[in-house]
């Protein structure tokens, strides 16, 4: 594919800054197969479908999947023009997902509650220890 409108491309730099990441990001993705940006010379030029890609894989990351997930998510789109693997992939990924979350809410609300107990017991314990004020008799 010939490089024919610079305007279409960005370098590893202008991409990073763009989506608010670290150049080392982008090229983390890049060594794990998740883009795959082309070359002009030496350098590598993201087009608009790697910077699409991208903000797919932040977002990903974002929402707590792994990085075979995304993987496997993304590699579909080129599988299937429709989509429709891949949103029946992504609808069943996100399924998954809520019902973990739920749970560590779940396990969240319980161990908050319980250490709210036992600061409560804390606090009754010492101050119980303390020191009664005396109150001088007449």
């Amino acid at each position: 594919m010939a490089l024919t409108q610079a305007a279409e491309f960005s370098t590893v730099t202008q991409l990073a800054r763009d989506l608010g990441i670290s150049a080392r990001t982008i090229r983390f993705y890049e060594d794990k197969g998740l883009i795959a940006p082309q070359r002009a010379g030496n350098t590598r030029v993201y087009t608009a479908r790697d910077r699409a890609r991208m903000i797919l894989i932040l977002r990903g990351k974002r929402l707590g999947f792994s990085l075979r997930e995304i993987k496997d998510y993304l590699d579909l789109y080129d599988v299937d023009r429709t989509q429709a693997e891949q949103n029946r992939l992504l609808l069943t990924a996100v399924k998954k997902r809520l019902f973990s979350l739920r749970e560590q809410r779940q396990a969240l609300e319980q161990t908050i509650t319980e250490l709210e107990d036992v600061q409560r017991q804390a606090e009754a314990a010492l101050t119980d220890l303390m020191p009664r004020k005396r109150t001088a008799r007449p």
